[in-house]
């Protein structure tokens, strides 16, 4: 398909680019599980590695020729590629497009936890976090430092938001994740996959560690918790050891993605 210059708005295949927030995008008709936006020409790739297909892409200057290379190479050369000024991209989509594109993503089925637990040593679970941009940057620590999964809660933020997949420099979309019920059915998922459950928390008693990670088990699901509150009685409850990360000059604790990468690290 070539390159669709804009010189409207009132286009309704700009619809998806059109202020949209990432809830509306979820709910999108016409595809399945609904939309996402990626970011870049760099996440563009990366999804498109990870088997996500595009619906649509909106691009700016010397990014149309990359992104209509791109597509193509992946067999996706019918999907439209939506061009115009950079001032009238802007009002479309209300902001600036500073890295040249975006592109609207089909969302894909999330897989069941029980197959992402099959093959994995380390896990990562997300209690209530409700920064995309933590929910980022714990995706971008568990890429490049090696967790095998991440799993959700039900009221963590959605690791398919633009800024979480922004932040995480499209990790999000090479990571296996899923969301996961509430904490007894989820003890028991973990339970049942071989799993010692340590939860980073400030409580009495807790585990240095440096300590724990000298002999740990061989299969682990690190839980974290919300910015603030931390995690929830009913995830340390769940825990079979609370761990904590050994603080100086009276600070208590880590911004979660800067916990979850020294966590990482010392299990690694």
């Amino acid at each position: 398909m070539p390159v669709i210059e804009i010189a409207s708005l009132d286009d309704p295949r700009l619809a998806d680019f059109a202020h949209q927030t990432d809830v509306a995008l979820k709910k999108s008709r016409g595809s399945e599980h609904g939309l996402y936006i990626a970011e870049s020409l760099l996440v563009l790739q990366r999804a498109l590695a990870a088997g996500h297909a595009p619906r649509s892409v909106l691009a700016l200057g010397t990014s149309v020729d990359d992104a209509v290379a791109l597509l193509d190479s992946h067999g996706y050369g019918d999907v439209p590629v939506f061009s115009g000024p950079s001032d009238l991209l802007a009002e479309l989509t209300g902001y600036l497009l500073h890295r040249g594109l975006i592109a609207a993503m089909h969302r894909p089925a999330l897989p069941s936890a029980a197959s992402l637990l099959a093959g994995a040593r380390r896990v990562v679970v997300l209690e209530n976090v409700a920064d995309p941009t933590n929910v980022g940057a714990v995706f971008r620590s568990v890429g490049s430092i090696g967790a095998d999964a991440v799993l959700v809660t039900p009221r963590c933020s959605d690791p398919f938001y633009r800024r979480a997949i922004r932040v995480s420099m499209g990790t999000v979309l090479q990571v296996p994740w899923t969301r996961v019920g509430e904490w007894d059915a989820t003890r028991h998922l973990l339970h049942d996959a071989g799993f010692h459950i340590a939860a980073l928390a400030l409580t009495d008693g807790a585990v240095g560690l440096r300590e724990f990670a000298a002999s740990a088990p061989e299969r682990v699901a690190m839980v974290l918790g919300a910015e603030g509150d931390g995690l929830s009685a009913e995830a340390v409850a769940a825990a079979d050891t609370v761990v904590r990360i050994p603080m100086r000059h009276g600070i208590d604790s880590l911004n979660v993605a800067a916990a979850s990468a020294v966590a990482m690290w010392s299990l690694a």
